[in-house]
């Protein structure tokens, strides 16, 4: 019999094409992301109290590069401005607000719900009743490098996402289960962390808010070198897992019919996002919105695809916190805003966009 159709493709097989286009992102939206995260670290970098000349930073920074050693034209002074303040804190920005957008990615595809933002399962809620216990009754649960503050932070998160995972009895096929687990769990948290507030003096109770507000004050390198490894193990579970959610936007019956298991990967989609916004939160405070304005923006512009959305929703991420940041170190000069305000003053109304867009639409 003469063979004259074309051979059978199977499920494993095709999953395993899907994963060769992984990292094949359109090149000019990878370029573009490029050119704005390099760009918003260099205004941020230059601006602030004590501006720096653009010529004198990029000197400076190209000089740090091996094998390269440009004439310097920045003071003393000024390199330790740049490399003690200003770098470590637009890294630090970069840093959290591509964790948060790489997590509100991974969030809005296993919840398929567009509007699904990294501070649910009681994120937020957690980290802020652990800050809430170590900033105003002395809780330490330091351990090495990581001061009591973070570690509290990150406890707290944790605990909140397991016990929300608990109450949803573990039950990742229906992601609308452990959607209101996460909900009813992080109404729980803010009780308690709104209880321990009223306990407080109003020194603590001001230093409190002012983390719960968000912000990114760092001295010094500490708490990048603090939240990089979970960034980097963290990031590179969701990058991998970019394939996994486009196949899972089919439906769970197609995604099996490919070799997926649909529970397991969302397991670990949501594993590694709440790890990282833990890790982010625990170093920045609560910054709401990086995580739901930066997918939608993506989206809008490249398409639905996570394999494109993941890695750009990063950059893009990282780029938009380092220029709130710079609004944060210079609206209010000498005084500084709480970076958490400017995102909610650019997030909220978009959020209303994305409602009535949504609405409008059907």
């Amino acid at each position: 019999m003469r063979h004259t159709g074309a051979a059978p493709v199977r499920p494993a097989d095709a999953l395993d094409a899907s994963a060769e286009r992984a990292f094949r992102l359109p090149l000019p939206a990878l370029l573009g992301a490029l050119a704005l995260i390099l760009a918003a670290v260099l205004v941020s970098v230059t601006q602030g109290a004590a501006g720096l000349p653009v010529e004198g930073v990029v000197r400076s920074l190209v000089g740090a590069l091996p094998g390269v050693s440009p004439e310097q034209t920045l003071t003393v002074q000024q390199q330790s401005v740049l490399w003690q303040i200003r770098l470590p804190r637009t890294v630090l920005a970069v840093l959290v607000g591509a964790s948060l957008a790489m997590a509100g990615a991974g969030y809005q595809g296993v919840f398929r719900n567009p509007l699904a933002d990294p501070y649910l399962l009681g994120v937020s809620a957690g980290a802020g009743l652990g800050a809430v216990l170590a900033l105003g009754f002395g809780l330490d649960l330091s351990w090495g490098p990581v001061s009591a503050l973070p570690a509290a932070a990150f406890v707290g998160a944790v605990v909140a996402v397991t016990g929300s995972v608990v109450v949803a009895r573990g039950s990742f096929r229906d992601p609308a289960t452990l959607l209101l687990a996460g909900v009813a769990m992080a109404a729980l948290f803010s009780a308690m962390q709104t209880y321990a507030l009223t306990r407080l003096d109003e020194t603590r109770s001001r230093e409190v808010l002012s983390w719960l507000f968000g912000r990114l004050a760092t001295h010094g390198w500490s708490p990048v070198t603090l939240l990089l490894p979970y960034v980097v193990l963290a990031g590179l579970v969701l990058l991998l897992h970019a394939r996994h959610l486009d196949v899972l936007r089919l439906g769970d019956d197609e995604a099996r019919a490919l070799g997926l298991h649909p529970a397991r990967s969302r397991l670990v989609v949501v594993t590694a996002a709440t790890l990282i916004t833990a890790a982010a939160v625990s170093v920045s405070g609560l910054i709401a919105f990086v995580g739901l304005v930066t997918p939608h923006v993506v989206r809008l512009l490249v398409g639905h695809s996570y394999r494109m959305l993941v890695p750009l929703s990063a950059l893009v991420g990282g780029a938009f916190l380092a220029l709130v940041d710079i609004g944060a170190r210079t609206l209010a000069a000498p005084a500084e805003l709480p970076v958490g305000v400017i995102t909610a003053f650019v997030g909220a109304p978009f959020f209303c966009f994305v409602l009535w867009r949504g609405r409008h639409d059907t």
